[in-house]
């Protein structure tokens, strides 16, 4: 084999190397944006307080009537923290709705609580036919959703309590039907 022709097999074997590494990293770095990107839209709250007694807190519901979340001491509790801007929440408010009319009888009570004031969510309510307690109170609601654990203040954010007051399950982002079922179902 001649010099010059070794010489342009080098050269394209170094460049058919450096375009497949370029390839791989590019690859690499897609894979790990996405997986980034997926932790954001729905990380799961941090675990320091699940086992933990949940703390009571009292806002407003949407008559202006007071409300402590111990009103539903004994109850399997669902708190759910949403806004009617908020589009991962109108998603899957529907489906809280069809599970509190299906477990209510067994002892699980949803509570919204809106990151707005009354007038702000009460065209909501009636157009998604919501059948569990409403609160209201902008500042308020991100300091109990904090001493729940979402200290980022994600939207929506839903807490599970067993019967017992114990913080069972946190969930950053949107909850879906099934696993918010699983979840009901293990502790009714």
């Amino acid at each position: 084999m001649k010099r010059w022709q070794l010489i342009i097999i080098i050269v394209v074997l170094a460049l058919v190397s450096a375009v497949g590494g370029y390839q791989f990293q590019q690859f690499i770095k897609k894979d790990k944006e996405a997986k980034e990107v997926v932790a954001v839209k729905n990380p799961i709250a941090p675990e320091e307080v699940i086992g933990t007694k949940v703390i009571n807190f009292s806002l407003l519901d949407v008559d202006g009537v007071q409300r402590n979340l111990s009103d539903w001491q004994g109850k399997v509790l669902a708190i759910n923290f949403w806004a009617t801007w908020c589009t991962p929440c109108r998603e899957e408010i529907p489906a809280f709705v069809e599970l509190q009319e299906q477990y209510s009888s067994y002892g699980l009570q949803f509570i919204g609580v809106a990151l707005q004031e009354a007038d702000e969510i009460r065209d909501f309510l009636n157009e998604f036919n919501v059948n569990y307690p409403a609160l209201v109170g902008a500042n308020d609601v991100m300091k109990a959703a904090k001493q729940l654990g979402n200290d980022i203040g994600a939207l929506p954010y839903t807490v599970i309590v067993d019967r017992n007051g114990i913080i069972s399950f946190t969930r950053r982002g949107p909850l879906s039907k099934t696993e918010a079922e699983i979840v009901i179902q293990e502790l009714l």
